[in-house]
C-alpha cells in the first residue's frame, strides 16, 4: 500500500487503508468464491493480492508514534465517507485479480489431495480388507492385477479363483456399495471418501500426473468384479468416472482396465448347462424356445455371492472367457459418451439419451474389447433405464415394480389373515422374482400398510400393529 493523510505519508497504512481495502476486497473475495464454490476465499488472502493507493483528508488524525506511520483514528472520527462505487468495484474485478485468487485456490486444493497420493511401494498397511499381490509395487508390477470386488461376499468368490491362479499377481479389494461421482464433487467430498483415498494408495495413483504406462503404478490392471446386474453396471461406470475425471490418460493405456464377467443367469437340463450375461440375450433365447422353455431349470445369480467357491475356481480356470479390456477408441466419442452420462451439465442431453432408448439393446458378450462408448451406449443405459422404472411410479396402476410384486403376492396368497412382516418378505421373495435387498421390501409394506395423515390416500395392506407414526414421519 501506498497512503497519505493530510499531505502525511503513513508507510505502515493505517485504518483509512483497511477501510477502503476492506470493500475492495469483501467484493473480490464474494466474486472468486462465487466462480470457485470450493475456493473458501478468505479476506487476509484477498488483501495478499491487492495494492492500494489512498490519499485522505481527516480531521485531527492520531498516529501510533511520532513518526506518524500509521493512523489510528476510528472510521467514524474520519469525518467524511468514501463509499466506493459499484462500476469502481466491477472495474476491479475485471481485472486480473481475480484470475489469480482463482490459480491460487486451484493450487491450494491441488496440493491438499497430493497429500493422499499414492507411491510405488512393495507393501501398504492400514488398509483394511485389502488383499496385496506378492509383487504389487515390485518389478513385475505391470504384470500385476488389482480385483475391485462389489462387497464382501464378491472378495470371497475372488479369493477362491485366486487359489487358482495364485496370489503373486493378483489382489483383491472389496468396494463398499457404490463409489462416488467426482464428476462434480466437492474438495471436501474427496478428500473425506475413505474409498477413492484407499484406491490411490493401492494402486499407486499421483494427483494430476499423466500415464502413459503403468510401470510408476503398484499394479498394471485394474478388474473390476461386479455383480451381473444393472447396479453392477452402475458401480463399474462410476470407477470409470473416477479414473475419466482424474487420470484420462490411463483409460488409453492398453489392457489397463478390465472387467470380470460371470453369468447372470444358467439354464440347466440333465448335463446341459448354458449361461447368460445379459438379461436380453436370456429373454431372446426363452421367446425362441417357446413352451419348450418351460423343461429347463433356470437360476438366476443375485450377486456374485449366489456363486459357489466351487464355480469361482471354474471362472478362474477360464479365465479368458471371462475377461474383457476396456478399449479407448476415439477421444471425442468416448469421452463425449462418459461426460453424457455422469456430469450435471449435460441433464438435456441425457433425457434425449434416454428417450431415444431401443428395447433388446445390450452388449455382445462375445466380443473380448469393448469400447467405452458402447458400454455407456448398451450396457449402463440398462442401469439408468431400470433405475428410472424403479423410481417413477408407473401410469398405468400408480406403482413401482417393488409394490406391484407385493399387491401380486399378496392375492396370490389370498392374504386375508394376519401375517408377520418377515413372513410375507419370504413369500414375495419366493413368488415374484424379487431380487433385491430384503430391508427394501420390509420398508416398502411397510410404507404400503401405514394410515396416518401423510403417508397413503388408501392403505392398500391393513396395519396391525405399530406402523409408524405421522409425528416420526413414518
Amino acid at each position: 500500500q501506498v497512503s497519505f493523510v493530510n499531505g502525511i505519508a503513513t508507510i505502515r497504512g493505517g485504518t483509512h487503508v483497511d477501510y477502503v481495502a476492506n470493500q475492495v476486497a469483501s467484493h473480490v473475495m464474494g466474486v472468486v468464491n462465487k466462480k470457485n464454490k470450493q475456493a473458501n476465499m478468505k479476506l487476509h488472502t484477498v488483501k495478499g493480492y491487492l495494492w492500494v493507493f489512498v490519499n485522505a483528508l481527516i480531521d485531527n488524525p492520531a498516529f501510533d508514534s511520532q513518526t506518524k506511520e500509521t493512523l489510528t483514528t476510528r472510521q467514524a472520527s474520519f469525518g467524511s465517507t468514501c463509499e466506493l462505487s459499484d462500476e469502481f468495484l466491477k472495474k476491479v474485478s475485471s481485472s486480473g485479480v481475480v484470475t489469480n485468487l482463482l490459480s491460487w485456490a486451484e493450487f491450494k486444493l491441488s496440493k491438499e489431495l497430493k497429500k493422499t497420493d499414492g507411491t510405488k511401494k512393495t507393501s501398504i498397511v492400514g488398509i483394511p480388507k485389502l488383499e496385496d499381490a506378492n509383487d504389487a509395487g515390485g518389478k513385475n508390477s505391470d504384470k500385476c492385477t488389482l480385483i475391485l470386488t462389489e462387497g464382501d461376499s464378491a472378495k470371497a468368490l475372488a479369493m477362491a479363483g485366486i487359489g487358482v491362479v495364485g496370489r503373486d499377481h493378483y489382489g483383491v479389494f472389496p468396494l463398499r456399495g457404490k463409489l462416488l461421482n467426482v464428476r462434480e464433487a466437492s474438495h471436501k467430498q474427496l478428500m473425506e471418501n475413505a474409498e477413492i483415498q484407499n484406491i490411490k494408495k493401492i494402486l499407486g495413483l499421483q494427483h494430476e500426473k499423466k500415464y502413459d504406462s503403468t510401470k510408476g503404478l503398484r499394479y498394471g490392471h485394474l478388474m473390476i468384479m461386479t455383480d451381473q446386474d444393472h447396479d453392477g453396471s452402475h458401480i463399474k461406470g462410476l470407477l470409470i468416472n473416477f479414473i475419466h475425471k482424474e487420470w484420462p490418460s490411463l483409460l488409453k493405456v492398453p489392457s489397463f482396465l478390465v472387467e470380470f464377467i460371470t453369468p447372470i443367469i444358467k439354464a440347466t437340463k440333465g448335463k446341459s448347462v448354458k449361461p447368460f450375461y445379459s438379461m436380453p440375450d436370456y429373454e431372446a433365447w426363452k421367446e425362441d424356445l417357446g413352451a419348450s422353455a418351460s423343461s429347463w431349470t433356470i437360476k438366476y445369480y443375485k450377486g456374485l455371492g449366489t456363486s459357489t467357491a466351487e464355480e469361482g475356481r471354474d471362472y478362474f480356470e477360464h479365465i479368458a472367457l471371462h475377461k474383457k479390456d476396456f478399449v479407448w477408441a476415439d477421444d471425442k466419442e468416448d469421452g463425449e459418451a462418459i461426460e453424457l452420462a455422469f456430469s450435471k451439465k449435460k441433464i438435456s442431453e441425457r433425457k434425449d439419451w434416454l428417450t431415444n432408448y431401443q428395447p433388446g439393446t445390450c452388449l455382445d458378450q462375445r466380443e473380448k474389447r469393448i469400447k467405452y462408448s458402447d458400454f455407456i451406449n448398451k450396457e449402463l443405459i440398462l442401469f439408468s433405464m431400470a433405475d428410472l422404472e424403479r423410481s417413477i411410479p408407473s401410469m398405468v396402476d400408480g406403482f413401482k415394480p417393488g409394490q406391484r410384486k407385493i399387491l401380486f403376492c399378496s392375492f396370490k396368497k389370498n392374504l386375508v389373515k394376519e401375517s408377520k412382516v418377515a413372513q410375507f418378505i419370504g413369500y414375495v421373495s419366493e413368488h415374484s422374482a424379487y431380487h433385491h435387498g430384503e430391508q427394501s421390501l420390509a420398508s416398502t409394506i411397510i410404507g404400503m400398510a401405514q394410515d396416518f395423515v401423510g403417508s397413503n390416500n388408501i392403505n392398500l395392506l391393513e396395519p396391525r400393529g405399530q406402523f409408524g407414526t405421522r409425528n416420526a414421519v413414518g
